[in-house]
């Protein structure tokens, strides 16, 4: 019996729609959510990724700006935009577009953002909170998954989950997350030997790695969910994940598209994080 495909697209229709009421509500106190979004380079793929963030904003109420800076421009210059940003009233979230030019430390950058506008989770003080289980802005990629996992009415507690990846982007807070779900969790990586025995034993699978459908059917316990949130491009062009489709639906009971399931995710958590840092303005005013 094949896979059920998960509709991100439906997900991510409702996600939104909510968003949009409680922006106009805000906007009926007379507060726009506002998020600026910093491109440093030419990269082409995350030129892509800035346009759609810009357009998404825009389909939900929400002011964006976006800042395109050349790649030659200087870390001081950077910064002295991010100081500029954090002091803006208008602006409620600021998103670095990683990653940047050489010559730029990500780190310093980073700290650099006011933790109250880091609506990507990245700043230290937002990643300890997450840690030990402090209310804070969530890593918008794996707060997208436990949406996914609970729209479609997975429930997490008690269930092991297998996440293949340790990035500090995703990798990481994702096993945080399904820890705070109450899930047991284990982090695969490069150097796990027997990688097929442990992703065997997932009632859910999160691939995270960015290595073209290197997760296939021998990997996956018979009706697990699996969460594909890699994006790669093959030599024909076409755009693939980290889980081969097509041998995975085989045997998976649930299975994320590539594209269209996590990458939109991803970009309606950053909407709602910026939603939810102009509540907390609003709350202190």
């Amino acid at each position: 019996m094949a896979a059920e495909r998960i509709n991100g697209k439906q997900i991510v229709a409702e996600i939104r729609e909510q968003i949009s009421q409680e922006v106009q509500s805000l906007k009926d106190k007379g507060i726009q959510p506002g998020l600026a979004v910093v491109l440093v380079g030419d990269d082409p793929a995350s030129a892509v990724y800035v346009r759609n963030k810009a357009k998404s904003c825009a389909d939900v109420g929400i002011h964006s700006e976006v800042y395109r800076l050349p790649a030659e421009t200087s870390q001081s210059e950077l910064l002295q935009l991010i100081g500029k940003l954090n002091a803006d009233s208008h602006i409620h979230g600021i998103l670095v577009q990683l990653p940047l030019p050489a010559h730029i430390n990500e780190d310093a950058v980073i700290d650099a953002i006011s933790p109250d506008k880091d609506v990507d989770c990245f700043h230290p003080v937002n990643v300890g909170n997450l840690m030990i289980g402090k209310p804070g802005m969530l890593p918008c990629t794996p707060a997208g998954v436990i949406e996914v996992l609970k729209k479609i009415g997975i429930s997490i507690e008690g269930k092991h989950a297998v996440v293949v990846g340790r990035s500090n982007i995703v990798g990481k807070p994702m096993a945080m997350l399904l820890l705070r779900e109450n899930a047991t969790v284990t982090v695969c990586h490069s150097r796990t030997p027997n990688m097929e025995e442990i992703t065997k034993q997932a009632d859910i699978l999160v691939v995270a790695v960015g290595r073209a459908q290197m997760i296939e059917a021998r990997h996956i316990k018979p009706g697990a969910v699996v969460i594909d949130v890699g994006m790669n491009r093959l030599d024909n062009g076409k755009l693939t994940g980290d889980v081969h489709y097509d041998d995975a639906a085989q045997v998976a009971g649930y299975i994320t598209p590539v594209p269209g399931c996590v990458g939109p995710m991803t970009i309606t958590m950053l909407l709602q994080n910026t939603l939810q840092a102009a509540k907390n303005k609003a709350s202190q005013a």
